[in-house]
């Protein structure tokens, strides 16, 4: 097998690929020759050594990578729901960049007809994050009106169509006047590119009282006018801090520290007062919730069928050009996902 390896933190040349024996199904787990795996901005906070959740399950060396597509090679003893030949898609924590991956036969779903096996490499972790952010922490109704950032990457595309389904009036923000029919065609209601228009005076006009929920993964520029913006019993979610890190392979240490000095801090009292909260969270954490990565699937299945919701578009890179999907992700520039092909 190949697989990509970080043996110490830093840039885009310390993704080494490297060659070793395939790995070897155990009891109750399942061996997939990978065809497609997804790339996540998280992926690069991996890289750069940055990554708690990283640091506290594996530690260096790493493969980095959360979801892949593929076909199953062997079962381990135990397993009963799948067999050489089906084809599935799935999650782990860390160690997709690779030819062939070994997971416990709980992080597999079958592959839907209404996916590709491309696409279906890209699916999991936008989708399960936005499920997660729009349904689990959020009870929105038809008419309410939220707003989201990076709408046209593939978490805020998808959280976009979630939310659209969900009845709700979507702005969706974009950076880049090409990402703005990208985000149109997920669904948003109306769209802002920040790098000519005035977000903040097209937020307060498209919904003057406030948003009931904004899906934020800036950092530091933008949560405190994210949360400013909310209506009474709005909620600000927070999943990722990507303001932080530089567009180059490296972070810089001074804007990390600036950044996180610029964090704001909410006040419990004043969310009392102001009838609002705050939610984060980290989808390498819910690990232990393996139910709910079956209810959440199920449900994206379902809406797939119904045609509801669609993948988002993909990107491929061959998995020795994993650098430059790293470059082209930190870039900013992408839509979408982006993918790498074994």
């Amino acid at each position: 097998m190949r697989r990509i390896v970080v043996h110490r933190p830093g840039g885009f040349d310390k993704l080494r690929l490297e060659t070793e024996p395939d790995p070897v199904p155990g009891p109750g787990t399942v061996h997939v020759t990978t065809r497609s795996i997804g790339v996540n901005y998280a992926d690069c906070v991996v890289r750069m050594g940055l990554y708690s959740s990283a640091r506290e399950f594996v530690g260096f060396p790493i493969t980095p990578g959360f979801e892949f597509s593929g076909v199953v090679a062997e079962v381990g003893a135990g397993v009963t729901d799948f067999r050489p030949g089906d084809t599935v898609m799935g999650v782990t924590q860390f160690g997709a960049y690779a030819s062939a991956v070994v997971v416990p036969q709980e992080q597999l779903v079958r592959l839907p007809p209404e996916l590709g096996m491309v696409e279906a490499g890209g699916f999991s972790v936008a989708f399960l994050t936005a499920w997660y952010a729009v349904l689990e922490l959020c009870r929105l109704s038809p008419g309410d009106r939220v707003l989201v950032h990076s709408a046209a990457g593939g978490v805020g595309s998808a959280i976009v169509k979630l939310a659209r389904a969900a009845g709700c009036e979507v702005l969706g923000v974009v950076g880049a006047p090409h990402k703005v029919d990208v985000a149109r065609a997920a669904g948003a209601t109306a769209v802002v590119d920040k790098s000519g228009e005035d977000l903040w005076a097209a937020a307060k006009s498209f919904a003057p009282t406030g948003f009931r929920a904004v899906f934020d993964a800036n950092g530091a520029a933008t949560l405190a006018e994210s949360y400013r913006h909310l209506a009474p019993r709005g909620r600000l979610i927070v999943y990722g801090f990507h303001s932080l890190m530089s567009r180059g392979g490296l972070p810089n240490p001074f804007r990390l520290l600036a950044g996180y000095l610029k964090t704001p801090r909410f006040h419990p009292m004043k969310m009392v007062d102001r009838n609002v909260g705050v939610l984060a969270f980290n989808l390498s954490y819910l690990f232990g919730e393996l139910p709910l990565f079956h209810q959440a699937m199920e449900d994206l299945f379902e809406k797939l069928r119904a045609g509801v919701i669609r993948p988002s578009p993909v990107t491929e890179f061959p998995l020795e050009r994993v650098a430059d999907a790293h470059r082209a992700l930190q870039s900013a520039s992408t839509v979408g996902k982006l993918v790498l092909i074994p």
